[in-house]
């Protein structure tokens, strides 16, 4: 297991990270928060929904504080 798969499955389920995975042509990330562990892969919940990545094609992860919290609009409407 590499070293970020090890974070990977260090970490409990419901937190929030991001997880980088080689594909053709280069790398992508996956920020969000961690549903599923197995032995052989990993399930991130993104924005754009789950995202299975097997865990011999991570390269990199790391945890990631909450999201700030949503701005009030700056000019509201009167």
């Amino acid at each position: 297991m590499t070293d970020p798969a090890r974070l990977i499955a260090s970490v409990s389920l419901g937190t929030r990270m991001t997880v980088r995975r080689r594909i053709d042509g280069g790398f992508v990330d996956a920020l969000g928060y961690l549903r599923e562990l197995s032995e052989t892969e990993c399930v991130v919940e993104t924005r754009r929904g789950l995202v299975t990545i097997p865990l011999s094609e991570v390269t990199a992860a790391r945890l990631v504080p909450p999201p700030p919290p949503p701005r009030a609009p700056r000019n509201p409407v009167v």
